[in-house]
């Protein structure tokens, strides 16, 4: 399978970790950012193709990150990762241009399907505005 790189910006330091450790167990390419600017700093510098971003962070939440990554890279996909609490703030991103949304604690082979599927819409969306050019 084609490896593509991934960004997980959370702010929880144990729960990032274990989830890029996990992917790379994987061989995913995978980075970490704990906040939103962090994360948009990162897009500056790095090509990503899908970024997992959680909706509940301190300073700047997840929806204002979605809005600025959407703005300055409209065909990185996003994976919203939200609380149960939060389920609205996942369909809000969806509404704002995030691939999907799954629920914390998330089981590693649904992130993964998640994952997959929104690397291979990327995959399409570029091919399409090549040939569009």
């Amino acid at each position: 399978m084609e490896t593509f790189r991934i960004l997980i910006v959370d702010d929880e330091d144990d729960f990032r970790e274990a989830i890029m450790k996990r992917l790379r167990a994987r061989k995913m390419e995978v980075a970490g950012a704990n906040s939103g600017p962090k994360a948009l700093e990162m897009l500056d510098t790095e090509e990503f193709d899908v970024v997992v971003l959680d909706v509940k962070m301190p300073g700047m939440d997840g929806i204002e990150t979605l809005r600025a990554i959407k703005q300055k890279k409209p065909l990185v996909e996003v994976i919203m990762l939200t609380g149960h609490a939060s389920v609205e703030s996942g369909i809000q991103g969806m509404q704002l241009g995030a691939f999907d949304y799954v629920m914390k604690p998330v089981a590693l082979d649904d992130l993964m399907d998640k994952l997959r599927q929104a690397y291979e819409r990327r995959v399409l969306q570029l091919e399409y505005g090549r040939k569009n050019l």
